[in-house]
């Protein structure tokens, strides 16, 4: 699909509430931004501390002080319930999150939340009360198969891994199907799963 019909589209069907959709993107930005702040640190901001529609979680310090990645943070928050914001991009170590007007408080809150609850769970590690290399973030995304294991020796309860806010298991919850990949390796080996062309005669 070429990107001017579909921006000619989004434009069209807003309408007159185009201006308020980009208000409220705005807004979102800025309240998940300021919840955040007290946790991250927020990268670039304005001269008066705001951002545009989209904000960016700085995590480089987290690598030197606790082992801690992008990454790790992104797979963990599979585990509440959440695709990872864009890693890396356009800085790297960082985690950008563009919260839409499509989202409820609620659900801005719900993410605030989990981030939170994660920078806490790196607190832990920067204080050595959990194992820096043997963590819910080094180990996540945790999937249901690892839930039913009975050979469980990870030195956090599964209860920590899977459920680790009381909202997660309330709300439903969407399980991961596999634990972490080689990235790197994913990128620099085509595989394709695709079935062949004879399959389909």
């Amino acid at each position: 699909a070429s990107i001017l019909p579909i921006s000619y589209m989004y434009f069209a069907l807003m309408g007159n509430t185009l201006t308020k959709a980009t208000a409220v993107a705005i807004l979102n930005a800025n309240y998940m931004a300021k919840r955040l702040s007290e946790h991250f640190q927020i990268l670039y901001t304005g001269n008066n501390g705001h951002v545009a529609h989209e904000f960016m979680l700085d995590l480089r310090p987290f690598k030197v002080t606790a082992g801690v990645v992008e990454e790790d943070v992104a797979k963990r928050l599979m585990d509440f319930g959440f695709h990872g914001p864009t890693m890396s991009w356009p800085v790297m170590g960082t985690l950008m999150a563009e919260p839409t007007e499509s989202e409820d408080k609620s659900e801005l809150d719900r993410l605030c939340d989990a981030l939170i609850q994660i920078r806490k769970e790196i607190s832990d590690i920067e204080e050595g009360k959990i194992d820096k290399l043997n963590n819910p973030l080094k180990n996540a995304p945790h999937t249901l198969v690892d839930m039913v294991d009975e050979h469980w020796d990870r030195p956090y309860t599964k209860h920590e891994a899977a459920f680790p806010l009381p909202w997660v298991a309330h709300r439903g919850k969407f399980w991961p199907t596999v634990n972490r990949i080689d990235n790197v390796y994913g990128d620099k080996n085509l595989i394709c799963t695709c079935p062949t062309v004879e399959e389909f005669l």
